[in-house]
Order: C-alpha cells, then sequence, then structure tokens
C-alpha cells in the first residue's frame, strides 16, 4: 500500500495550493479518503473527508469555504484544492484511507488504515 502526498511549498498568504495524493496496493474506490494535517507541536488534525464515490463530503471548520477535497477514482488519487491561505495553515498535511463513513470517528487520526508521508505546507509572507 502507497499514499504518496505532493504540491506543497511556500506560499504567500492569500495564495492557493493543490496537494495530490496518488495510491496504490488497495482498491481506492471502497475507501473513504481524507486529508489531515500537523503543525509543530500540536496533535494531528482533521481537514476534510470525502465519501468512496466523492458525493459527500465534510469539513473541519477552520478550512470550510477556502478547500476543497475531490477524488478521481479512475487515477486513485484524491486532491486538496487550497485558497485563501493563513499562517495558521502552515503544517505537513497527510492524506490518509479509511472503509467507513462515520462521522465521529472520521474526524480521529487513530480510526484510519493507511497513511501516506505528508508534504509540508508553509504560509508566510
Amino acid at each position: 500500500v502507497q499514499l504518496v502526498e505532493s504540491g506543497g511549498g511556500l506560499v504567500q498568504p492569500g495564495g492557493s495550493l493543490r496537494l495530490s495524493c496518488a495510491t496504490s496496493g488497495f482498491t481506492f474506490s471502497r475507501y473513504v479518503m481524507s486529508w489531515f494535517r500537523q503543525a509543530p507541536g500540536k496533535e494531528r488534525e482533521f481537514v476534510t473527508a470525502i465519501t468512496w464515490s466523492g458525493g459527500t463530503t465534510h469539513y473541519a471548520d477552520s478550512v470550510k469555504g477556502r478547500f476543497t477535497i475531490s477524488r478521481d477514482n479512475a487515477k486513485n488519487t484524491v486532491y486538496l484544492q487550497m485558497n485563501s491561505l493563513e499562517p495558521e495553515d502552515t503544517a505537513v498535511y497527510y492524506c490518509a484511507a479509511r472503509t467507513l463513513w462515520t462521522l465521529n470517528r472520521l474526524i480521529s487520526f487513530r480510526e484510519y488504515n493507511y497513511w501516506g508521508q505528508g508534504t509540508q505546507v508553509t504560509v508566510s509572507s
């Protein structure tokens, strides 16, 4: 199983980035996909999740209206479009996979089967 994030980097406040997570080794279309992030000294926190078909999404309040998750089951890839970035968005961003869509478990990093290695996003002027 592999999950490989890409697209991170340094961006100015108000800017945009698009993260990708390319996966292999499991049946992508049968997994809920999520993005988490972890800032230095802080616990890993939920950002957003998307159902198997992409029909339903869930966002943390801190990113609602600024970030958009999407997926392409033909390419086994999940994306995170991040707009209006703020310095508080600076973190390592991880994609993760789990089989079930259960909201109270979806937001816990302990409830996931597979993880990527992360990609650094730094928002600074």
